[in-house]
């Protein structure tokens, strides 16, 4: 009776560990280097893959345009490199949700030095929720490749700029929303952007 008695008991504390010890969510890339496959684009700019790289192009309409998978997410940690080869204005939204190219969600800057890359900013709403403070602006590399990573938890959102902090946030609105990662292309003309080594680790919920 005591080895059945120890195999009732062992049998539940096996089941218990595998469950607990479950490996963590892997990241997962966004962008496969050869095509567009789980994005949708937006307006009439220029989207397009080269060298492994993806590439976002003013277009002659020189109006605004987004890149936005066709998933959406909520809880995640995003990191992607980029770089700016003219004008860099561009962004990465996150739980956004767009019409035509009316885009509605939060941005988390992607632009010339000076300008509050890594800060965020509400579209159709309060306008910049956090800019960069000047000491900050040099973190930018502005003819190199940059790496960014964006958190979203909840109403949490922290970014980070080639490793530094930039942004530790809570709000609630965005706490509340959820919608698609896009990334954004300025109006005026002149803006030529690359995107590498997009990937997105879901968080537990």
């Amino acid at each position: 009776m005591l080895r059945s008695c120890s195999l009732f008991i062992l049998i539940p504390a096996i089941l218990i560990c595998s469950f607990t010890a479950l490996p963590p969510k892997k990241a997962t890339p966004l962008f496969n280097g050869k095509d567009l496959t789980g994005w949708k684009i937006y307006g009439t700019e220029k989207w397009y893959v080269e060298n492994g790289e993806l590439v976002c192009e003013s277009g002659p309409d020189k109006e605004y345009g987004y890149l936005a998978t066709q998933k959406s997410y909520k809880d995640f940690e995003l990191t992607l490199e980029f770089k700016q080869e003219a004008n860099g204005n561009s962004g990465v939204f996150f739980r956004s949700s767009i019409e035509g190219t009316k885009i509605t969600g939060w941005q988390v800057e992607v632009a010339p030095p000076g300008h509050d890359t890594g800060g965020i900013y509400e579209s159709y709403g309060r306008g910049w929720l956090v800019q960069i403070p000047a000491e900050k602006e040099n973190i930018l590399k502005p003819e190199g490749w940059n790496q960014m990573k964006i958190r979203v938890a909840g109403d949490h959102v922290t970014t980070w700029l080639n490793d530094q902090q930039m942004v530790d946030l809570h709000d609630a609105k965005i706490g509340a929303a959820n919608g698609a990662i896009a990334l954004q292309i300025h109006s005026g003309g002149g803006i030529k952007v690359r995107w590498r080594n997009l990937k997105v680790k879901e968080l537990k919920k």
